[in-house]
């Protein structure tokens, strides 16, 4: 009993710093739709060419997740948690070298960096959060936590919007009446805006560096650290014997697909469907898309008490398929306003499928994690098929029938892939 106050203590200061790592990487993902119409100008990118930038912050999911888990298991949370956020500062301090050079190549291996600092840092905390406490609200927990990701989520765009986008929006035809001198001013002019928010970004993250450094983080142990009771070693591959990892790992890469594509490409997608302007279409998915996916995240914390996670989960699915259908079919402030909807029934998916992915693995939960943040490069894929579908069809709305078909494979997770299956029986059937 005496030790029980100190550890839990322990706990809360925990989960308040590992809470707050949740924004950082939220900032990151939810610029992207700011990068990418800002960057196309800048850099006179096609549809395909500038969504470049979501593969290049998702394949620093893929490849560099597997290293991050390792690294975790090896030398612990806190360290993994130092190393991530210093990769984050190098990545967004080399924003200001490739904005004076104009190099669109530079830009993603900075966007690259910053993702595999990212990674680690997602690697850590979304299985920390759900061993800081009672194993049977893990879910809650964690949908709690990620509110916060909710946070960064809104912020994002709105910041991008107000410091990054110019307002400055020329047709091709009159890009072609400047002359050399003048399109190099304004391209120039383009990428330099984006210089002293990536200095601050840089700053701020070294600053929460220093907080981890001087903070001491409960280690949190698993009974099984050496073997998983099945003979199996804890930190391979044998973690997809279980059918509930495996269709985890499915779901969170057609989600996060999903999820990337509706944000990346929304400011494209109300120019086309409503002529709306770049700086007022930022604003609108900051304001109503992102604080809907905020408020999402505490609602569905809310919804949790009285309806299971995996219903839930399938529930917010279905309405997804629905509004995407509507935004597909309808034109104007109908299909806007349908894809601004969507982000407060993705609010819940990515931590929902994780926590339920990761359920009863005990020391394994370790690899499962690292596998199902290896899935996140699902938004490497997606937008680039939508760039292609849009250059091709030269309908921005066309596109969003790829993220329509993502949500039926976050359905059927909900719906059958979560249940845990002892892995004989899996085998049997």
């Amino acid at each position: 009993m005496p030790n029980q106050q100190p550890q839990a203590a322990s706990y809360k200061v925990a989960f308040a710093l590992i809470t707050s790592l949740f924004f950082l990487w939220a900032f990151l993902h939810n610029i992207n739709p700011i990068l990418i119409p800002h960057l196309k100008k800048a850099c006179q990118l096609s549809d395909l060419q500038s969504s470049f930038i979501d593969t290049a912050v998702y394949l620093g999911y893929f490849f560099v997740a597997l290293p991050a888990g390792w690294f975790m298991h090896k030398y612990g949370y806190k360290k993994g948690i130092l190393f991530g956020l210093l990769l984050y500062a190098i990545g967004a301090a080399l924003f200001i070298p490739a904005a004076s050079a104009r190099s669109y190549d530079f830009f993603l291996v900075a966007l690259f960096i910053i993702a595999s600092g990212a990674t680690f840092l997602e690697t850590v905390a979304n299985p920390y959060i759900t061993k800081l406490g009672d194993k049977a609200s893990s879910e809650q927990r964690l949908n709690f936590a990620q509110s916060f990701n909710g946070v960064g989520a809104f912020i994002a765009p709105i910041i991008g919007g107000q410091f990054i986008l110019s307002g400055i929006e020329h047709t091709p035809e009159e890009l072609k009446q400047f002359s050399p001198e003048q399109l190099n001013n304004y391209l120039t002019f383009e990428a330099s805006g984006i210089k002293v928010p990536y200095m601050i970004i840089a700053g701020v993250v070294l600053l929460v560096a220093l907080f981890f450094v001087f903070t001491r983080l409960p280690e949190i142990k698993e009974e099984d650290a050496e073997d998983d009771g099945h003979g199996h070693k804890s930190f391979s591959l044998s973690v997809f014997r279980h059918s509930h990892v495996t269709w985890a790992v499915i779901a969170e890469f057609f989600y996060v697909g999903a999820q990337v594509g509706v944000g990346s490409f929304f400011i494209r997608f109300s120019r086309y469907t409503m002529g709306m302007p770049e700086k007022e279409a930022a604003y609108y998915w900051g304001f109503i898309a992102m604080v809907g996916f905020m408020l999402g995240r505490f609602a569905g914390t809310f919804f949790m008490r009285y309806i299971k996670p995996a219903k839930l989960l399938s529930l917010y699915a279905v309405i997804n398929v629905v509004l995407l259908t509507v935004a597909l079919l309808a034109s104007g402030k109908v299909a806007a306003y349908s894809l601004l909807a969507v982000p407060f029934f993705m609010s819940i998916m990515f931590p929902t499928i994780f926590a339920l992915g990761i359920k009863g693995l005990g020391e394994e939960s370790k690899i499962a994690s690292s596998f199902l943040v290896m899935s996140i490069v699902g938004g490497a894929f997606i937008p680039p098929i939508m760039g292609q579908i849009s250059d091709k069809t030269g309908s921005i709305q066309m596109a969003y029938i790829v993220p329509l078909v993502c949500f039926l494979f976050v359905l059927y997770f909900g719906w059958k892939g979560y249940k845990i299956i002892e892995p004989k029986k899996a085998l049997a059937s």
